[in-house]
């Protein structure tokens, strides 16, 4: 069995980001979103991969190479224009020579599912259950066989949906070659499936679990269920007085200072100086090459490297991007007062605890403020005592 997995989009959604990183590189229990679906389907027995690449796939390449690391082979196909997923699928046309597992790039599944999916008669496609489906392809099933399928339908008609898993065989290539553009320009996959549907040859598997990471704020459920099964590891240096609850995984090279606190799971990347008196609560990632510093809490955060958040700061339930730095007393609400869901630049999160979105290379003066629900830019630099909150544009300046 091969595995074609869709990596080809930037994730606008995902803004800011992605604004130097493809959406699937972005790092969940401080690895690419991508690599936990890779290695899910490496366990279910899957060697040959084929990465469809084009937003950012320098930074895909150098990370994933030939696949050797993880024991797979993988080849990659250029869609060098966006022109929607039946166009992505058919830039693999070339490499696969058989049945084949195509993926979104952007998703949890489990080793079960991927390999219950490849069990199954070609062609078929995988589904899942949401509370809001209208923001997915709705699908009703018959038989075992899907019926009919709607994209982002106002009035669901049910909670089953497009899972973004299928298992094909080539004659998915012969279909898509009859695929008309869409009103909005694009090549769709699903329009490739119409006459398997109307002829009730879709098969539908339902994944035992299934998990799109479509906002900022899905990363950090994402990055909890996947830190679940962590083991306790120590690669780094703890000094006396330090306790560490459940578990916490400490990089090479990292320090944690005398007096640091850490509930698990947790896990702290290479080159990391934690403390003194920090304190870091559960479903916590940190990259590499990062420094909390004294009397600074971080709670159910996903902080990527090289982040300085040095002296008396707070960050809870929040997306931090690359080379950021907090000046000493910034604090980050994550709670409406209302207690109602917060919202982010007017979408709603779904989540009565949530911080802020921050891209890379953003820097905080000394005792700034960061409202709830906020959203802001790379590169943007603020002024000490700022207060700062809503939607902030890259590389803006508060003086």
């Amino acid at each position: 069995m091969e595995c074609v997995v869709l990596a080809a989009g930037e994730g606008k959604r995902m803004r800011p980001l992605t604004a130097k990183r493809p959406k699937v590189m972005l790092p969940l229990a401080n690895r690419p979103m991508m690599e936990h679906l890779v290695l899910a389907a490496r366990d279910a027995g899957i060697t040959d991969f084929v990465f469809v690449v084009g937003y950012g796939e320098r930074e895909i390449r150098k990370y994933f190479g030939n696949g050797s690391e993880w024991g797979i082979r993988i080849a990659y196909a250029a869609q060098r224009h966006q022109h929607g997923t039946a166009d992505a699928v058919r830039s693999a046309r070339d490499l696969v020579t058989g049945p084949f597992l195509l993926m979104n790039g952007d998703m949890i599944l489990k080793t079960c599912d991927i390999e219950n999916l490849c069990s199954q008669p070609a062609p078929c496609m995988g589904i899942s259950t949401t509370d809001h489906p209208g923001d997915y392809g709705v699908v009703l099933v018959e038989g075992g066989f899907v019926t009919s399928l709607e994209e982002k339908s106002k009035q669901p008609k049910s909670k089953l949906i497009n899972a973004g898993a299928y298992l094909f065989s080539q004659e998915i290539f012969d279909l898509i070659d009859r695929v008309q553009p869409s009103p909005r320009g694009e090549l769709e996959l699903t329009d490739a499936l119409t006459g398997s549907i109307a002829e009730k040859k879709l098969k539908a598997y339902h994944l035992s679990y299934w998990m799109d990471v479509g906002h900022p704020w899905d990363m950090l459920d994402a990055n909890t269920i996947l830190m679940e099964s962590l083991d306790a590891k120590n690669a780094g240096t703890v000094e006396e007085g330090v306790y560490l609850h459940g578990s916490v995984d400490i990089g090479k090279g990292s320090v944690i200072k005398s007096g640091t606190y850490i509930e698990g799971p947790c896990i702290i990347g290479k080159n990391c100086r934690i403390g003194p008196h920090a304190y870091i609560r559960g479903a916590t990632s940190i990259g590499d090459d990062c420094h909390i510093g004294h009397c600074s809490e971080i709670k159910n955060s996903i902080i990527m490297s090289g982040t300085k958040i040095p002296h008396f700061n707070y960050i809870g339930d929040s997306v931090i991007g690359s080379g950021c730095n907090f000046g000493a007393g910034t604090k980050l609400a994550n709670l409406r007062h209302d207690h109602e869901n917060v919202k982010v630049c007017g979408t709603d999160t779904r989540r009565k605890k949530f911080g802020a979105v921050i891209g890379d290379d953003v820097s905080f003066g000394i005792n700034s403020s960061i409202n709830v629900g906020s959203m802001i830019g790379s590169g943007a630099q603020f002024a000490p005592n700022s207060s700062i909150e809503g939607c902030i544009g890259d590389k803006a300046t508060i003086r």
